[in-house]
This record gives structure tokens, sequence and C-alpha cells, in this order.
């Protein structure tokens, strides 16, 4: 039984789109990665901590949707933690709830909303 702690990687604050590379690459060394030359330390799971994130727009979006592909790139997955209501519903809105909120598993209900997901009955 693995009781490793996953590593944890907060974004805190507004994100602007200017963040987005800094971001990647603070993730990048957080992993252990190497940026590019397939040396890594794949070790499973790392926590996206979005609680601190003020004023979510479409930036910290995009921001979150390159951390998640940065993250797979290097052999872990991500999964977020604190998400508020507001940006919550901005990955609703965009169609990434599902994939970077692993937590949500398909045919559940959204987010304490009582409509079902688009192409469901």
């Amino acid at each position: 039984m693995d009781t490793t702690e996953p590593k944890v990687f907060r974004v805190v604050g507004l994100v602007e789109p200017a963040d987005v590379a800094r971001l990647c690459e603070e993730l990048t060394e957080l992993l252990g990665g190497s940026g590019g030359d397939g040396v890594h330390d794949a070790s499973g799971e790392v926590v996206c901590d979005v609680a601190a994130v003020t004023r979510p727009n479409l930036a910290t979006v995009d921001a979150l949707a390159r951390l998640h592909l940065t993250a797979r790139r290097l052999g872990h997955r991500m999964a977020l933690r604190g998400a508020g209501p507001e940006l919550r519903t901005l990955l609703e809105l965009v169609g990434l709830f599902g994939v970077l909120t692993p937590e949500a598993a398909p045919g559940d209900r959204t987010g304490g909303t009582s409509a079902s997901r688009p192409g469901t009955t």
C-alpha cells in the first residue's frame, strides 16, 4: 500500500494570462520534471490547491488546463482542491469541470446543481 502524500501546488491570488507560463514552470520544478528531456519523477498525484484564488476568470481556467497538461506530460494526475463556486461554475461553462475535477464521477450531478450534463438524459 502506497502511503506517499501527494505533492501540493498552490495557486493564489488573481491569475492573469501572463502568469500561465510561470505557473507551469513552477509545477514542472515541483514535480522534478526536466522540461522536455523525458527525465521526471512520476510518483502519482499532485493536488492543485486553488482555495486562495481570488476573482477566478478565464485566465484561471486556462492556467488550470495547462497545469493539468503539464502534470500529465510529467506522468502525474492532477486533482483540484478548494475550488469555490465561481471557479466551479467557470469550469462547467467551458466544459472542463469533469476533466479538472476527477472526484466528479461520470453520470454524477455536478457542483450541487440539479441540471444533468449535456448529452445525458
